[in-house]
């Protein structure tokens, strides 16, 4: 089997698409989720804080020398890493909610399957006609 043809089949499963079309989504909803977090949550905990903007936030290691521009500011950005911690809570609050929803409607699924019961092929309704009929003979 040629290797173009592996990868073809390969492609071709399902399963493979379903994550492409998973990895799309998920690219889309990064960028709601970090406009969620910079432009609705954190202007109110900026505010409730006194002003702070938490993506500004940094602990400076060596200022910049405005006067040479051969040194560069160097800073460990924590505020930018709290922005990126809600986001996952975001993220990771989404995920939960969709796999609840997804494992109920299953289970509700499997519930109703299970409380149908099958309907009788026709073999098996000739046949209870066949018994019901012999019963009623003496």
């Amino acid at each position: 089997m040629s290797i173009i043809k592996e990868f073809r089949e390969f492609i071709a499963r399902g399963n493979v698409i379903d994550l492409a079309v998973g990895v799309i989504i998920g690219a889309a909803f990064n960028s709601i989720v970090k406009s969620l977090v910079d432009q609705v949550v954190m202007p109110p905990i900026g505010l409730a804080t006194g002003g702070l903007d938490f993506s500004k936030l940094e602990w400076v290691l060596r200022p910049e020398n405005p006067a040479t521009e051969e040194i560069e500011k160097v800073a460990i950005q924590y505020g930018a890493f709290i922005n990126t911690i809600i986001q996952f809570l975001i993220v990771a609050a989404a995920v939960f909610v969709l796999v609840k929803i997804v494992n109920s409607l299953r289970r509700q699924h499997a519930e109703e399957a299970e409380a149908a019961p099958a309907a009788p092929t026709p073999t098996e309704a000739l046949l209870a006609e066949i018994r019901d009929e012999l019963k009623k003979r003496p």
